[in-house]
């Protein structure tokens, strides 16, 4: 089953003293890409995180983010990281040595920098132990949401290659008679003519117009690779690169059929193949 590559996921956990909020969001991309947003404590775990994300996913540009908001505690103080504050005051102090006339500082942009509030009373390596499983459950989410979103372009596929499946069989059903019309058409333009033309060479002329008109090939070439489209599509791996492959191959075999085409039908049809080819192109972009 095709997995799209484009979702979204945002898991909240709350703790007595801290809260966790995970976002993530994914759109397609030819390679897995990962940007990561994560306050400055969390920062050790990045290499962790990075390793969760590519033994679940393949393909597709994602974008994680993590906010990290303190409660305040039952006496109504905000936990504060004393050491992180203390090293900006010690910047600041410089700062001001250096630069003279600097503005004062002001408390509330102190308290945005990262790192400067402080869950009080909580173990650092339980803080990100929670932190990097919630990630995962996050990253199951995202998931489940590409894996729905896959499905329905899994219907949209199936439902163009039912169109371009017909397209193949009204081609093969009416070859016949094309060859017919164009055998009449040349006994007409012969006999408009007036000329005698040897009943060999006649002959010769109308096998090599069906051969030039033949397309059963290109027709059992379609059949087969709307078949793998189809037999793809259940496949649990990565299946987009695979998926584009085919495409191509499929428009390959409707370029032949409009070269080879030699009445009008033929390449209406040729044109209708390239059509539903392109819109599942389109959409198999997006597929991981």
């Amino acid at each position: 089953m095709p997995r799209s590559m484009t979702g979204f996921a945002r898991i909240e956990h709350k703790y007595s003293d801290y809260t966790l909020i995970w976002e993530v969001r994914s759109v397609n991309h030819r390679y897995l890409e990962m940007y990561l947003r994560l306050p400055e404590e969390f920062r050790e775990i990045e290499t962790a995180l990075r390793e969760v994300t590519r033994k679940k996913l393949q393909r597709g540009k994602v974008e994680l983010s993590l906010h990290l908001q303190t409660e305040q505690g039952d006496d109504g103080q905000i936990g504060l990281d004393s050491e992180r504050l203390q090293q900006l005051a010690d910047a600041c102090r410089r700062i001001g040595e250096q630069v003279p006339n600097c503005a004062p500082i002001n408390p509330l942009e102190v308290l945005r920098f990262p790192g400067v509030q402080a869950a009080e009373g909580t173990d650092r390596d339980v803080l990100l132990q929670n932190a990097l499983s919630h990630y995962e459950q996050t990253l199951d989410q995202l998931i489940e949401h590409r894996t729905r979103e896959g499905a329905e372009l899994a219907i949209f596929i199936e439902q163009r290659l039912d169109a371009i499946g017909q397209q193949v069989a009204d081609v093969r059903t009416r070859l016949p008679e094309i060859l017919r019309a164009q055998r009449e058409k040349l006994l007409e333009k012969i006999s408009a003519l007036q000329i005698e033309l040897d009943a060999d060479r006649l002959e010769q002329e109308i096998v090599l117009l069906a051969q030039k008109a033949d397309v059963d090939e290109e027709l059992d070439r379609l059949d087969t690779h709307i078949q793998e489209v189809r037999r793809t599509l259940k496949q649990k791996n990565s299946l987009g690169r695979r998926l584009d492959f085919l495409m191509q191959e499929l428009n390959r075999e409707a370029n032949t059929l409009s070269s080879k085409s030699i009445v009008s039908e033929t390449t209406q049809a040729a044109v209708e193949l390239k059509v539903l080819i392109e819109q599942m192109r389109e959409q198999i972009q997006n597929i991981e």
